[in-house]
């Protein structure tokens, strides 16, 4: 896919040995225009993380590229593009670490320098995205997973990120918080890269998917296309569950 100037995301030829010699990616190319929904798909150790830990600078490139909103992954611009790139890890409990939801979802804006009224709408509209704004004076660890999956979201949202980064949104929800989530996911106005071994979910929520394979991209289709590529699946240990047709999800 070509870079335009509407393109959220843009990596060309990132490469990444780690300390040890470990090589994780291999050259990858990868393009998410504003506004796509799109999942990183591959087995463990494909170099996932890897990837995902580039967007925002903590790893930075061996070779290639990366640039978030036409602007360059750079130590100059770390500031803005940790702004820019909201990553919800697989445990809320990584994110949330405040008294109450209020102050967890507002401390990133505050640590920007919002305050006031602005700051306190900030933290409302956050909050009303995800639908968790009748639980703004309650303590995060009372509340359910999936209430928690909800409140981290909302803690990146309140920064108006460009890219919203998700790590395995649907582990360990039961299946109403699985649907909720996906509902709030799915009318978010930001452009969403999931991280998933979840491939149902990725064919509700995704219409494009990136196959990530031993460090280098082999396939970027729409997800109902790889997820019937028999031979495709297979080569890169991608397991349906047992019985689950893609043909029998509506893709929006």
């Amino acid at each position: 896919m070509s870079v335009t100037a509407t393109s959220s995301l843009a990596v060309r030829g990132l490469a990444y040995a780690y300390p040890d010699g470990h090589q994780a990616l291999f050259g990858v190319d990868l393009t998410i225009e504003r506004g796509e929904r799109v999942a990183l798909l591959g087995p463990n150790g494909a170099g996932k993380t890897t990837l995902v830990l580039h967007l925002n600078g903590i790893l930075t490139a061996g070779a290639g590229t990366v640039e978030v909103a036409g602007l360059p992954v750079a130590k100059r611009n770390l500031a803005e593009i940790r702004r820019r790139v909201g990553i919800v890890f697989q445990d809320p409990d990584d994110q949330l670490f405040m008294p109450t939801v209020r102050e967890d979802v507002a401390f990133g804006p505050a640590a920007a320098g919002l305050r006031g009224a602005a700051l306190e709408t900030c933290v409302r509209e956050a909050l009303e995205r995800v639908g968790m704004e009748a639980f703004a004076d309650r303590a995060p660890h009372h509340l359910s997973f999936g209430q928690r999956r909800r409140v981290a979201v909302a803690t990146v949202l309140a920064m108006h990120p460009e890219i919203l980064v998700l790590d395995e949104p649907s582990s360990n929800l039961d299946p109403a918080a699985r649907r909720e989530l996906a509902l709030i996911l799915r009318d978010l106005d930001v452009t969403v890269l999931m991280v998933t071994h979840d491939l149902p979910y990725a064919l509700e929520l995704c219409p494009r998917s990136v196959v990530l394979s031993e460090g280098t991209v082999v396939a970027d289709a729409p997800t109902q296309d790889l997820l019937l590529d028999e031979d495709l699946m297979r080569a890169h240990r991608l397991e349906l569950p047992f019985g689950f047709d893609p043909r029998s999800v509506r893709v929006r």
